[in-house]
């Protein structure tokens, strides 16, 4: 018991090394954790104490308990059986697929990454980049919609800026879940998104497997009243013009609905709109070449963020002019189910479609271009404000910021013979790139009349591009 045992030095490493991660597995990691659990735990009793809807439950969970409770699902099961018949694996190779889906899936919500970082980076860039105005927000509506109840943000897709301002606008109400696309996929963007509380969808011929696995997910956070944000049109427009909804992932909230057990399911129609969509070139060119995917790097974004903000410092630019956001009437499910429609899903994507419309909030670049369709070019500045103010008298008030200044249009006026949308010689201007133009004026078709309309050349495609 007590002679000498000769070893190598490098034996002997290696068995201090796995004596100090036994220790430290059964010792100092559960207390490291239990340390970091309960500062979480602190966090979020201070959060929801201010949030007008309180971080559920459900968000909090471990993320390997979630995806537990998304693959054991009898749904997904079923699925699972039906997998492994159809290919001819054996079911545990099947299961273990619906697992990979599972994990892709589902995120890991942080309150530190989402409040700490993702509301005040979003609030630094949206004030930075624009001037932000909410053009109407009917608070009492808002105010009555149950605390029970899931609210889910319907939202029209302009452009890869609509997470940082919708993330803004609504870090007072709660933690937003968003169904984000194949661009976020990349390492490390994919794992601050997951943090977020984000899920990732894939938009590329999914498997009826792979589908049960996101609506498992997409359910269970529907009936634990997680806040979720859609964008339903699926990808972003080629032409300016609000598309049709997809109806998958408003399908999955429904099917959450009627599973659930009492609690209510609202949606708010958010309508978006902007003085400068950075992506508007790309995808007008693939509206163009017809191609699907958004052809732009995240390498090549950051290269023109760089650009652009040493610019900035230098005073050669300024912000992109508005971002204008109108939220919409709040539409309980319940209530819709009650005049017992032929197909709910259907019914409620026309409700929300015709509502984000209707709410589009009217800025001075895309209201420009709609008069400029309107009158023979050249015209002078002030034949071009008469024509605008025309056309805005017709429109709804509730998409209209009253705001406007002669200073802050003569800005905008500058801004757009930059950008190659007009061109000025001798104190007139004329439409410089018409397809450019017709790209924003599109934004405004749902409040101009018939005449106004055709005046815009027609969009040639109605396609999205995936983002």
């Amino acid at each position: 018991m007590t002679s000498t045992v000769t070893l190598p030095v490098w034996l002997l490493i290696l068995i201090l090394l796995f004596a100090a991660v036994t220790a430290s597995t059964h010792l100092l990691f559960p207390s490291v954790r239990w340390f970091f659990r309960r500062r979480a735990e602190r966090l979020v009793a201070k959060l929801n104490a201010r949030l007008d809807r309180p971080i559920q439950p459900f968000k909090l969970l471990r993320r390997n308990d979630m995806i537990q409770r998304v693959i054991y699902d009898a749904d997904v099961v079923r699925e699972v059986n039906a997998y492994a018949d159809s290919q001819g694996v054996r079911e545990d190779v099947a299961f273990e697929k619906a697992s990979d889906y599972a994990r892709e899936i589902v995120p890991s919500f942080s309150a530190t990454a989402y409040f700490g970082i993702a509301t005040r980076v979003s609030r630094m860039v949206a004030r930075w980049l624009f001037d932000v105005r909410v053009n109407y927000l009917d608070e009492e509506a808002l105010s009555k919609i149950s605390k029970d109840a899931t609210v889910v943000y319907v939202i029209n897709h302009r452009s890869n800026f609509d997470y940082v301002l919708v993330t803004y606008l609504a870090a007072k109400q709660s933690a937003l879940s968003y169904a984000v696309g194949e661009w976020a996929r990349v390492w490390p963007v994919s794992w601050f998104i997951r943090a977020t509380g984000a899920y990732f969808i894939r938009r590329r011929t999914p498997t009826p497997l792979y589908r049960k696995v996101l609506s498992s997910y997409v359910q269970r956070a529907t009936e634990a009243g997680v806040s979720q944000a859609v964008f339903p049109e699926g990808g972003l427009s080629r032409n300016g013009v609000v598309g049709p909804p997809k109806l998958g992932i408003l399908s999955y909230v429904v099917d959450g609905w009627r599973d659930g057990k009492g609690r209510d399911t609202v949606f708010v129609p958010v309508s978006l709109n902007y003085d400068r969509i950075v992506e508007d070139k790309v995808l007008i060119a693939a509206g163009r070449t017809g191609k699907q995917r958004f052809r732009r790097s995240i390498s090549e974004g950051l290269q023109f963020g760089a650009r652009y903000a040493w610019r900035r410092l230098r005073g050669k630019v300024g912000r992109f002019g508005v971002a204008a956001v109108t939220f919409g009437r709040p539409m309980s499910i319940s209530e819709l189910a009650e005049g017992n429609p032929p197909d709910l899903v259907q019914t409620l994507g026309a409700h929300l479609l015709e509502d984000i419309r209707a709410f589009t909030p009217v800025t001075t670049t895309p209201l420009a271009m709609a008069a400029m369709f309107q009158v023979a070019a050249p015209v002078s500045k002030e034949v071009l404000l008469s024509e605008m103010a025309r056309l805005k008298a017709d429109f709804p008030q509730q998409a209209v910021d009253a705001t406007d200044r002669d200073d802050a249009f003569d800005r905008a006026l500058s801004e757009m013979v930059m950008r190659d949308l007009l061109v000025e010689e001798n104190g007139t201007y004329a439409l410089k790139d018409e397809e450019l133009a017709a790209f924003y004026a599109n934004t405004l078709r749902p409040h101009l009349g018939e005449l106004p309309v055709g005046a815009i050349p027609k969009p040639v495609v109605s396609e999205l591009v995936k983002t």
